[in-house]
């Protein structure tokens, strides 16, 4: 790691603004949340415009982020809700979004949850034919989209791949027979159909999904709506130049799918994408501290008080994340000493960790770490494991002024819901 690779990623977006990220967790403590507004904006703006297709939609997972502010700047920029819970209906409704601005794609979930979206008039889609069945009978009349699993399936990590043969998700195609039993039984009206092939997908099996989804969807007359779902890249590896995805290509890829399949069937419909972690995950950082160092045997360790409580992203999926240094201005950082080191948390599990066998410049208490790209599935994903609290958050206004958008949890807010006997 040299000097200029140090900085250059928060350098080259102007991340901070102005602001001093060591200042900001005097300020606000460590660990830190922190978004940029700008970035944000910027990465809605650019799913919203991917394609000219007239009724093209952007679904924004909420599942990646759910602070109350980013949800309200989506809900501004025109981005409907992907809904994955009833908990999300309601950071949803908060935020703003109208029920017909959500689709919640169940998995698993209980007749009451889909009763909850049912009374609100949100459009449910079910993913198993016994879930179709469960929907008709406390339903019968109504509307309902279906999660298909035309095959594909793709993703970074196994864990993240939902689609294909291995996966809990969605109904196979050879089941088509046995859905339309359903709808006819229940006399539901299915008004759209959904896929979802994985997270971290750079476009040609995207786009081999979506021809694969049209192909389920060739099956249903009137339908209003094709999901086409998401997962969109981003490049995690920016230290070493690593490309974004290709929106121009995959734009007007997705253009020509869109027309070409309207201008068969000989009507408009609305199509939806769900971009999942491309909107959020490039607008945050995770600001932490290196608390400790050490040598076990041949390996170095430098601890930080950034446990899987406050980013479990590297324990569940073994994902890299570029880090950049924030040192007290006195002390330099010497470049040209670079060691392989664990970058840990201070949760009580071996499989605490922030990077594994990263090339560094050798680390000192007291450094302040930026974990990059830390947006999506960061905070969501936080707990209060060991009863540790989770961190604040924070935004960078465009105008390069700090709003506190979520307080760090204190020990008490942690046992409020606690009875005692």
């Amino acid at each position: 790691m040299t000097t200029e690779m140090n900085l250059k990623v928060t350098n080259s977006v102007n991340f901070y603004s102005g602001n001093n990220p060591r200042e900001l967790v005097e300020k606000f403590s460590s660990p830190l949340y922190v978004y940029n507004e700008n970035i944000f904006r910027t990465k809605c703006r650019e799913m919203k415009n991917l394609c000219s297709y007239p009724n093209f939609h952007v679904n924004y997972a909420i599942k990646a982020n759910t602070n109350l502010t980013l949800l309200s700047i989506a809900k501004e920029e025109g981005l409907f809700a992907d809904i994955s819970s009833v908990g999300e209906i309601y950071a949803a409704t908060s935020a703003g979004f109208m029920p017909n601005e959500m689709l919640f794609i169940v998995n698993n979930v209980t007749l009451a949850e889909l009763k909850h979206a049912i009374d609100l008039d949100i459009t449910v889609s079910v993913d198993s034919l016994s879930q179709l069945e469960s929907y008709g009978k406390i339903n019968e009349g109504g509307k309902v989209c279906l999660r298909f699993n035309p095959g594909i399936g793709g993703g970074h990590h196994p864990k993240v791949i939902t689609g294909g043969d291995d996966t809990k998700f969605g109904i196979m195609p050879e089941y088509i027979i046995e859905v339309k039993k359903l709808l006819a039984r229940y006399n539901l009206k299915l008004v759209g159909i959904n896929h979802h092939i994985g997270s971290q997908n750079w476009g040609d099996l995207y786009l081999e999904g979506a021809k694969g989804l049209l192909n389920v969807a060739r099956e249903f007359e009137d339908l209003e709506f094709i999901d086409f779902g998401g997962g969109f890249a981003i490049p995690y590896n920016k230290q070493n130049d690593e490309k974004p995805l290709d929106l121009k290509m995959l734009g007007s890829s997705l253009d020509k799918i869109m027309y070409d399949y309207v201008k068969e069937v000989g009507k408009e419909i609305k199509f939806f994408i769900e971009p999942g972690r491309y909107i959020s995950a490039e607008c945050g950082v995770l600001l932490g501290t290196v608390t400790t160092t050490k040598t076990c045997g041949a390996a170095n360790y430098n601890g930080t008080d950034m446990g899987f409580s406050v980013f479990a992203r590297p324990t569940l999926y073994d994902s890299h994340h570029d880090i950049e240094i924030y040192r007290i201005e006195n002390k330099e950082i010497d470049f040209s000493n670079i060691k392989i080191t664990n970058i840990v948390g201070n949760q009580c599990e071996s499989g605490d960790y922030i990077a594994k066998e990263r090339k560094m410049p050798e680390l000192i208490e007291g450094d302040i770490l930026g974990i990059l790209d830390a947006g999506a599935y960061g905070y969501s994903m936080s707990s209060n494991y060991n009863h540790r609290p989770r961190p604040a958050e924070i935004l960078i206004r465009h105008d390069g002024s700090i709003k506190l958008i979520r307080k760090r949890d204190t020990f008490k807010d942690m046992i409020s819901n606690m009875l005692s006997i």
